[in-house]
């Protein structure tokens, strides 16, 4: 059966719109706004929601909730020893980690075979853990989504358990990731624009 999205113009006008308040709030990766406006520019696609990837040192009651977790500092970047014990200088209670999050995008498709031939596209630019996230005549949805990841703990309640060498160690590798996954996105951002005059198969 050929699956399409049923009113994807609206659904992309709608998305469209919460893509510009959310600019103009400044809610939005600086970096990742060529490769927003690519993808949207294209007839079959439009993105939804969408991270350029980060390392953050953050704060958690327990690790895992999200909601009573405070950032104590955040970067979409590679970023400096300096500023990663800065951050760690901010710690009070609970747990402390330093955490690498790898990029995601979630973009939806007018048809399967696009959806398809996107999630195709991904995976070969090295977006391993990429998926159809959802699946139906109201949405075909896309999520784009590499394999970097880092969950460190460095300490509780106010005590570091490593040393400022072991923070070096960890910040130099977190910064290789990010280099790798920047480029990735690079990569994606070169290639999506050709996907719709791909050749079709019969």
């Amino acid at each position: 059966m050929f699956l399409y999205t049923k009113n994807f113009d609206e659904q992309k006008a709608r998305a469209m719109e919460g893509l510009r308040r959310a600019l103009a709030e400044g809610k939005v990766d600086d970096d990742i706004i060529p490769l927003l406006d690519k993808i949207n520019s294209l007839e079959n696609y439009f993105t939804t929601s969408s991270c350029s990837g980060r390392i953050s040192v953050m704060e958690m009651p327990h690790f895992g909730d999200k909601v009573n977790s405070v950032w104590l500092g955040k970067w979409h970047r590679t970023v400096k020893v300096e500023e990663v014990l800065e951050a760690i200088g901010r710690h009070e209670k609970g747990q402390l980690w330093f955490l690498i999050r790898s990029p995601i995008l979630h973009v939806g498709a007018r048809t399967m075979e696009d959806a398809v031939k996107l999630l195709n596209l991904a995976i070969g630019l090295g977006f391993k853990y990429s998926n159809i996230k959802s699946v139906s005549h109201k949405k075909l949805l896309v999520e784009i989504r590499s394999t970097e990841r880092m969950d460190v703990p460095l300490g509780t309640d106010g005590e570091l358990w490593v040393d400022e060498a072991y923070i070096e160690r960890i910040v130099g590798i977190a910064n290789s990731q990010v280099r790798r996954f920047k480029g990735k996105l690079k990569r994606l951002g070169e290639e999506v624009e050709k996907i719709e005059n791909a050749h079709q198969s019969p």
